[in-house]
């Protein structure tokens, strides 16, 4: 499946030189020669294939690219409804990234099929797609009694750990959460001695959100100019599905920091990117810094323990936990080289949704130089912290419609800074009046 991401990958490889950065992929005429080559080798070579087990692959391989540049033409809709014609013998996994396209692009073209897929399916799944196609039509009663007849009938015969996430969240749709205190989260006895990244939320991911550093000495990264380092960063997905769905949110919680690295991916860009894990998705003996644990099973109630006990039994926190256990993998912080033109008109633009990573903006010229860099920026001032090797903590604030600002936290920023010890200096950074409500809702975020 979306073997077009990489196969538009050739060509002359992206450079960093000094300070000049260089992506190809990122300069008008590649820009212009991907989307050309995207309409002629997928949409109208792909789509126009007949139908079958043998041309799956060959029929999803467009579907990434179509959500991506919000591609819509009537060709394209004529021949992604054909796929019901015989819907149920496709994969799971075509099915999995058709519903994603579906969620993505025509949210409310095809909910009578897409109720009748949900009422038959025995693919886990698929129902939870198809209940979320569905659930984004809120007055939709109907659908909601059928949602949760079904999901009971599958819990009955499944332990899939999905199914119960999204029970958990059918459960709490539209109900406010009080987020824990804050302070506890980012005062100096949360991971002593550790640098960490806080990437701040808003419970609906369409409004960017924001990135702060605290050093290891306990104090967040400040300016030149004494005001604290941030840097706005999207935790959106292109789908905007849930975190327990492939390719979804951002999930909230705790990552492990596990150093700098290079992309092969050109969307993601030559910038360095930090490395992050979930549980499942590294050892516990890596993830904890233990190299004395052997017990190579993940215990949810170790995990917890890494939060403060005001937030230990916050299920939101629990969510990078959950997302490694059902296979998520990959999920990092990084920049990007996708024109922001695509989303032109978007709340969140300029900045670019991903494949549920953290993605920060940046700019290029025609010429593919870059001339404006936010990850860069958070490279440089985790690096001044102690490098990329502590914790990253993704946490929703609340459910104010607008993006996360200082305005938001300096001021947690600040009475955390006066609780850690006394004496040590802030981390500066060298040159080389908002709203604000105190509850968070865990329902289903609203399509862009």
């Amino acid at each position: 499946m979306r073997r077009w991401l990489w196969a538009m990958m050739l060509g002359i490889p992206s450079l960093v030189t000094g300070q000049s950065v260089f992506s190809t992929f990122a300069t008008k005429t590649r820009r212009e020669a991907f989307y050309q080559n995207f309409l002629k080798n997928y949409v109208q070579r792909d789509l126009t294939l007949p139908l079958a087990d043998s041309t799956e692959d060959d029929w999803a391989d467009p579907f990434y690219g179509l959500e991506l540049l919000h591609y819509k033409t009537p060709f394209v809709q004529q021949r992604i409804a054909q796929v019901w014609d015989h819907v149920d013998e496709r994969s799971g996994d075509f099915l999995e990234a058709y519903l994603q396209l579906l969620y993505t692009n025509y949210p409310h073209s095809f909910r009578p099929q897409v109720k009748a897929l949900l009422q038959r399916t025995l693919d886990n799944r698929v129902f939870i797609l198809c209940a979320e196609y569905l659930l984004l039509e809120h007055g939709d009663a109907e659908a909601r009694t059928l949602i949760r007849q079904r999901l009971a009938k599958l819990l009955d015969s499944s332990a899939d750990v999905s199914l119960e996430l999204f029970r958990r969240r059918l459960n709490h749709e539209g109900v406010p959460s009080l987020t824990p205190p804050l302070d506890d989260l980012l005062g100096p006895s949360f991971q002593p001695g550790k640098t960490v990244v806080y990437s701040f939320q808003r419970s609906n991911r369409d409004y960017p959100g924001l990135a702060v550093i605290r050093g290891a000495d306990g104090l967040f990264v400040r300016n030149p100019d004494s005001t604290y380092f941030a840097v706005p960063q999207l935790a959106r997905s292109i789908t905007n599905l849930p975190y327990y769905t492939h390719d979804g949110n951002t999930p909230q919680g705790i990552f492990l920091m596990d150093g700098f690295g290079f992309s092969h991916n050109e969307f993601l860009g030559p910038t360095l990117n930090i490395q992050m894990r979930m549980p499942y998705e590294v050892t516990p003996a890596h993830f904890f810094h233990d190299p004395g644990l052997t017990d190579t099973t993940w215990y949810l109630d170790a995990y917890k323990a890494l939060l403060p006990p005001t937030w230990r039994e916050d299920f939101a926190m629990q969510g990078a936990f959950y997302a490694g256990r059902i296979g998520r993998r990959a999920v990092i912080a990084h920049g990007t080289t996708i024109d922001p033109n695509y989303f032109k008109g978007s709340v969140w633009y300029p900045q670019t949704p991903s494949l549920g990573c953290l993605c920060t903006h940046e700019r290029w010229d025609d010429n593919g130089q870059r001339v404006f860099s936010d990850q860069q920026k958070l490279v440089n001032a985790l690096d001044s912290a102690g490098g990329a090797e502590g914790y990253l903590v993704v946490v929703e604030l609340d459910d104010w419609p607008g993006p996360v600002t200082l305005a938001d936290v300096g001021h947690y920023l600040a009475a955390a800074d006066k609780a850690a010890a006394f004496g040590k200096a802030a981390v500066y950074l060298h040159h080389h009046g908002a709203h604000h409500s105190t509850g968070r809702t865990n329902a289903a975020h609203t399509a862009g």
